[in-house]
This record gives C-alpha cells, sequence and structure tokens, in this order.
C-alpha cells in the first residue's frame, strides 16, 4: 500500500507502533530476566503516538492534509513479530533489532519527505527515531541469555 497523505502516515505509525508493543509484551513473558525492559519498550511505544499524534493534530489543516506529502510503501517496513515457542533469546534479540531498524527507517523517511511541508510533525518523527535508534543499541548491548 502506498500512502501519501499524513493522515496516511499517522496511522501507519500508530500500526507499527501497536505491533511492536504487542512484540515487547509477548517477549517480557518468554523472556523473564528481561521482562521490565521489555515492558518499558511497549509502554514507551503508547508515548510515541502520543508523541506523534500531538503534533500532527496541533498543526493539520485541511490545506496541509489536502496535499500529498508522502510516497510511502507501507511494504518497505513491514516486519514479523511472531517467534518459534522455543526460540532462543538470541533469536528474539535479533528479531527485536529487525524491527527497530524497519521502524526507525520509517520515521526517517517519513520526516524527510514531509519537511518542505510541515515542521512540527517531521520533527516527532525525527525525535522517535532517535529515541528508537537508543533502544536498538540497548538491545544490541543485551546479553545473550542462555536459559529464560
Amino acid at each position: 500500500m502506498i500512502v501519501n497523505t499524513c493522515s496516511g502516515a499517522m496511522s501507519f505509525a500508530k500500526e507499527l507502533e501497536n505491533e511492536s508493543a504487542k512484540f515487547y509484551q509477548n517477549l517480557s513473558q518468554k523472556f523473564v530476566k528481561d521482562r521490565d525492559l521489555f515492558l518499558s519498550f511497549a509502554e514507551e511505544n503508547e508515548g510515541y503516538v502520543t508523541q506523534i499524534e500531538r503534533a500532527y493534530y496541533g498543526v493539520i489543516t485541511d490545506a496541509i492534509e489536502g496535499c500529498f506529502a508522502f510516497n510511502i510503501n507501507t511494504e518497505d517496513y513491514v516486519f514479523r513479530t511472531e517467534l518459534a515457542e522455543k526460540a532462543a533469546s538470541s533469536e528474539a534479540l535479533a528479531r527485536a533489532m529487525e524491527i527497530e531498524e524497519k521502524i526507525i527507517k520509517f520515521y526517517t523517511d517519513a520526516a524527510e519527505q514531509s519537511k518542505s511541508l510541515m515542521a512540527d510533525v517531521p520533527r516527532a518523527f525525527r525525535l522517535v527515531a532517535k529515541k528508537r535508534t537508543n533502544r536498538l543499541t540497548i538491545l544490541k548491548a543485551l546479553p545473550d541469555r542462555k536459559e529464560d
């Protein structure tokens, strides 16, 4: 699917955040040693949705919404959240890093595409991308748990 409007980009961002939040909630149940970290990631996702929605609703007008500020193919940012029942923590962490990289790419691309027509929304997208980059660094630093 191709997203062209700000409304479409916001809906897709919300979808990405919700799907990745579910993934981290599942990880928190599967890998109890890192439960608090994964639950905090899921909660942060709700904050990211609020942050981008606040920027969007604060500046959106019919004139901007009528413009096509985006050319985003959602297929470029699709990720899998399912894991095998007996998946090792290394597999789960690799999947988490893949998810973060896809979402960072979405926010970065969306910010770049919309920067000439808006200011607050691309800024919010860049900020979430930066926060997710920090999350990616945390994930990369986690030890591979042999037993969970």
